[in-house]
């Protein structure tokens, strides 16, 4: 059973940071864009945000795969509204 955490619930704005155990994960996300950007981010070693890549930028609803260390994430929107995000842990064999 995949492990979910809810990044964002009907937001329109950059939320809180949230526990990431890591690992690889399927980022999600549903909203209005309207030429807004929702990306998944994750702390950096000074605490700043960093963009996790690509493949997890989205500009349209759908998702996206990455692979992190344990750290927090959180969803970051521009110009989105009525955003839900979540991050779901994609179980492996050897956890």
């Amino acid at each position: 059973m995949a492990t979910g955490i809810v990044l964002a619930s009907n937001a329109s704005a950059t939320g809180n940071w949230f526990a990431w155990p890591g690992g690889r994960g399927e980022f999600r996300v549903e909203a209005t864009f309207g030429g807004g950007t929702v990306k998944l981010q994750c702390k950096g070693p000074n605490g700043t945000a960093m963009d996790v890549g690509a493949a997890v930028t989205l500009t349209a609803n759908g998702g996206g795969i990455f692979e992190l260390g344990a750290g927090e994430i959180r969803a970051s929107i521009t110009t989105a509204t009525g955003v839900y995000a979540m991050a779901l842990r994609v179980p492996s064999a050897a956890f």
